[in-house]
This record gives C-alpha cells, structure tokens and sequence, in this order.
C-alpha cells in the first residue's frame, strides 16, 4: 500500500522517542520565565494579514518574502504567524492587558511558520519560547529580560554560546543614520541587489541585514549606528551593559546587529553558537518600543525575545548535553486469562489514579507475547497475576533490569510499596 502524501517540504514529525528533548527546554523554560514574574499566554496560529504588514515592516524579507498568506472564504486576507511578538501584541491590547498592573509579562511556546529554502536549524514550520513584557521603558527591564534568556541556556547547561548586544536608537536618531548609509551605500548603486537598492530609498538600515555575498561584503565597512546615537539612546546602552555587568552577564557590543524585524528599537540582542554552523543564533531579540502604538494602541513600551527550540535541541544534541530522561513504564501487568487480565486492569486503574504508567494486555497476547511486550517498552517492573495471586492477593514485582523478585501484598500498601521501589531506582 502507497503513502498518499508525505509531510511538506521544510516541516519535521517531532516523534515520540525525540519527544523528551522537547520536554526538557520547554520545562525549563517555562520554569525560568515563572521565576521572573512572567505569565503564559497562547495566541492563534493565523493573523489578520495587516497585523504583520503594519507590526513587522513590509520592507522587510519576512513580509515580503517568508510569509503565508491566503485569502478565506469570505476573501479576508489571513497569514500563518511568521513570528511570535505582533500577536502578543495584539492579544495584550484586544484583551485590556495593558490597563492592569505594569510591567505586563508574558510568555510563550508557538509554531511559526516563513517560506524561506530549508536547511538544518531553518524550517518552514519550526516552534519558539518568547518572552515579551510590556510597560517599562528602563534599562533594567532589558537586562532583566536578556537575564531570562541567559538563564535559560545555562540551565540547560549548553556551552560556547556568547551574547552580541547593539543599539540601534530611536526614530530621532536612526533618521541620522539612514543618512549616513544612504550616502555610503550609493556609491555601490551598480552593484546592490536589486532588494537592497528599493531598501536604499525606503529602509537603509535593512541593507546591514541582506543576505546576499556581495551585499554584505560592502557591510565591514558601513557607518555604526553607535556612532549616531542621540544622547538619550547612548545613556540608555551605557546603562543596560551596566545592569548586565552587575548580572555578571558577559557580552560584546556587535554594532552591526539591526535584527530583521521593523519594530525594534534602542537595545537589540542575539545568543549566537558556534556549533551549528550559519544559523548561529539561537535567540534574538530586543526593544520595541512603538509597537504597541502602530498595532493600534496607546504608546506602551515593549521588550522581548524568542529562542529557537529546533535550534536549542540541535546544540544540545551537538555537545551531547543530557536531556530529562523519558518517562519510562513503571509496572507491566502480565496476566494468563479472561479472569486475571479484568483483576489486572483494575490494579492499573489504581496506579494510574496515583500517577504511575501501568500497563496491563488489551490486545488478547498470549503471556509469552505479553512477556517480551513489558520489555520492548523498557517497563521497569512486571508482575504476573493468576489464579494464585487473585486467591492469596499476594504477588511479586520483578524488577526487569536484572530480575530481583520483591513480593507485595495486593492491598492498599501495594501503591506504597511501589512508589518506595521506583523512587529507590530513580
């Protein structure tokens, strides 16, 4: 028989013996982002096509190239979120987020999905953790939220990653820049991809970003956005590296990160590794301070990041980093008839009503076949039930990585009884 269809171009089966490692960063992170005050928050996985049109920046490669965007049935056009921020955004202004206490602080597990060529650590479909708080405009709110990410990585104990922190000011400063660009990209005009010369006229600071080789090798020598910082923005940088130096966060000032996305401004970041080849960065992210205001709300400052989790798992994997171990069967019921398998199933129901993974037959095997299914699925103990073990209520658990018999009786100590022999493996 023929498969009808296999999966899309670009997308990944995340299967159940890979699923722990999803577990284990989507644990920790969760866990890490709760300690600094920060709340979940789940957003649909298609917009309004203008919410990133208008949030993103339609100049930039995301917008008008990556994303995926049709019309429904009533023509509305809808797109599949390319990223997590605009619709945190959008959720916190639709649902009066913003008019409770500040700072608001959210987090998030998402898929997003970009139409751009697949390669390893860069999907069509791939899964991020975000963080994005709302209502500060002080430097220690972004040395706080790069702190989360920090920690994050370093409870997951992965090595060899370095941070790379920029400012790329505010409109009242950035106009500058673009003026300084602009005159030193111009005098590459014949030689710009054709992108690059629409960015030239409409968005300069999006020409640091291209991808092209030839683009970028004209970038080494482009003017520094640090160099045309207003005084506002300089002392807001100064004072960030401060509060990270205080972390004990250390870092290097990149002058030429800008990020991909529009909406940043003034502190812009990335977590780069050096073990998964071109797609280094792991977690990017930064200010965006007037988002909140050109997605239709009232000016609100606005800060975050998102960590790829493909990625994260593709460097923990790279420098054999454990993972939490994958939740194995606690205890296999083998039983040899109609009567013993119902007396099995309800000893499972008790076990499982106290959180243990029990398993009893529910395919008719025989108890030869039973026997070799406890150990294809690595159950911890097995037990046999009988005639003899119903009449007496009496058993024995078979610990199955080297057979050590333990009897039990098969009464309200039997739950204990387990609990202390699995906790004593564990």
């Amino acid at each position: 028989m023929e498969l009808i269809t296999k999966r899309p171009r670009g997308t990944e089966d995340k299967l159940p013996k890979d699923i722990y490692k999803w577990h284990t960063i989507e644990k920790i992170a969760g866990d890490v982002a709760q300690c600094y005050g920060c709340k979940e928050i789940r957003t649909p996985t298609f917009e309004h096509t203008e919410l990133f049109q208008r949030g993103v920046g339609d100049t930039t490669d995301v917008v008008q190239k990556e994303m995926y965007t049709f019309n429904d049935k009533k023509g509305r056009s809808i797109t599949l979120k390319p990223e997590g921020t605009a619709g945190a955004v959008r959720a916190a202004i639709e649902n009066g987020l913003l008019n409770d206490a500040l700072p608001l602080k959210t987090y998030y597990f998402t898929r997003c999905f970009r139409y751009e060529a697949p390669q390893s650590g860069r999907l069509r479909e791939f899964n991020q953790f975000g963080v994005e708080v709302f209502g500060t405009y002080s430097p220690a709110s972004d040395a706080e939220v790069i702190s989360i990410a920090y920690d994050v990585i370093e409870r997951l104990g992965v090595e060899n990653i370095s941070l790379e922190i920029n400012s790329i000011g505010c409109p009242k400063c950035r106009a500058e820049y673009h003026k300084a660009l602009k005159e030193y990209y111009s005098q590459f005009k014949d030689q710009l991809c054709g992108t690059c010369l629409e960015r030239l006229e409409r968005n300069p600071m999006r020409l640091l970003d291209c991808k092209s080789e030839i683009c970028k090798s004209f970038k080494k020598d482009a003017p520094l956005i640090t160099d045309y910082l207003c005084e506002d923005c300089d002392k807001h940088f100064t004072e960030v590296k401060e509060r990270l130096d205080l972390l004990g966060i250390k870092y290097t000032v990149n002058p030429l990160i800008v990020r991909g996305l529009d909406y940043y401004t003034n502190t812009v970041f990335e977590f780069i590794s050096n073990d998964i080849g071109s797609q280094g960065a792991v977690c990017a992210g930064g200010r965006y301070n007037g988002l909140v205001e050109e997605v239709g709300g009232n000016a609100t400052a606005g800060l975050g990041f998102a960590m790829g989790l493909e990625r994260m798992i593709m460097v923990m994997e790279n420098q054999n980093k454990d993972f939490m171990p994958d939740k194995k069967c606690d205890l296999y019921i083998a039983s040899f008839d109609d009567e013993s398998n119902k007396y099995a199933m309800k000893l499972v129901k008790q076990l499982r009503d106290y959180g243990f993974w029990a398993e009893c037959d529910v395919t008719g095997r025989s108890f030869k076949a039973q026997m070799k299914y406890a150990n294809k699925i690595n159950a911890t103990y097995c037990m046999v039930i009988g005639g003899e073990e119903m009449a007496s209520s009496q058993a024995k658990l078979k610990r199955m990585s080297d057979g050590e018999e333990t009897p039990v009786k098969l009464d309200d100590s039997f739950v204990q009884r387990l609990n202390t022999l699995i906790m004593e493996i564990v």
